[in-house]
């Protein structure tokens, strides 16, 4: 019944007409962008395929030890990403048709701000209810291609540079207005490289994989750890009430899947069609 007085009719105002074509898709470029509905859905941004070394040597400043061994990752073909983290206009566009839960902004305001308080479950649903949407495979990003993502080509701590700076983000010393004090509207800060907003900073983002202790036996080729314990999973990227080391883009985290917390949130990733 839901299917066809709310999420049918949605589908057809919002999506349809916005979805790509296999003509379309398979002309889409690296750093080219599209969005596949009317408003308050992700804009994804096209990655390219490509090789990094994944982790931190041992000789970087605030390294611990589960960021190595490092290890070279192939990214064989193309995938999207969103421009920003899910925001609470996307998520309450899922909550109006009944497919996601209401969450609390936690007095930080909702709109553009990024959406907080979801879990790894949570940002699941909002996948799976997208895909349904679109018909295409949206999900969450693996943590090497968080990581391929957020560097954006480059090979140093942070993708401006080895030193955290001023206002490039938003954290506990990163000299931005929101500093320990709230999330900043999604886009506040220069992209990478890519095209890719708050990689760093401002939320920590759910990725796909359960939590391993460091990289030993992790796969080359990009795609998830989905075996060992898959109660806990990576976050990612730091957040605006962590100090500047936990942005680093090797540095890693983890927490359970019903975490639900207000510096917490997720981004998308999108499978592209060769």
């Amino acid at each position: 019944m839901n299917w066809y007085m709310t999420m049918r009719p949605y589908r057809v105002a919002n999506v349809d007409a916005y979805v790509l074509t296999p003509e379309s898709e398979r002309a889409l470029k690296p750093q080219e962008s599209f969005r596949e509905c009317a408003k308050d859905c992700p804009e994804m941004v096209v990655i390219p395929a490509g090789r990094f070394t994944m982790g931190s040597s041992a000789v970087e400043k605030g390294r611990y030890s589960n960021e190595g061994p490092t290890r070279l990752v192939t990214i064989t073909r193309l995938f999207a990403v969103s421009k920003f983290d899910v925001t609470f206009d996307e998520w309450d566009a899922c909550v109006s048709v009944g497919r996601c839960r209401q969450t609390a902004d936690s007095g930080m305001g909702r709109g553009t701000k990024p959406v907080i308080n979801v879990t790894w479950d949570d940002a699941q649903q909002y996948v799976a209810w997208f895909s349904k949407m679109t018909g295409h495979q949206y999900r969450l990003l693996t943590e090497a291609e968080w990581e391929y993502a957020a560097r954006g080509g480059t090979t140093s701590v942070y993708y401006w540079g080895d030193d955290i700076g001023k206002e490039h983000a938003n954290c506990d010393g990163c000299g931005s207005q929101w500093d320990d004090r709230e999330t900043a509207p999604v886009g506040s800060f220069k992209p990478n490289a890519f095209g890719l907003y708050n990689m760093y900073g401002n939320v920590w983002k759910w990725v796909q994989d359960c939590y391993h202790a460091d990289h030993e036996g992790a796969p080359n080729d990009g795609s998830a750890r989905t075996s060992g314990d898959c109660s806990r999973c990576i976050v990612r990227g730091g957040s605006w009430d962590v100090k500047p080391r936990y942005l680093r883009a090797a540095f890693r985290n983890r927490g359970t899947t019903g975490d639900r917390d207000n510096d917490l949130g997720f981004r998308v990733a999108r499978t592209v069609s060769p």
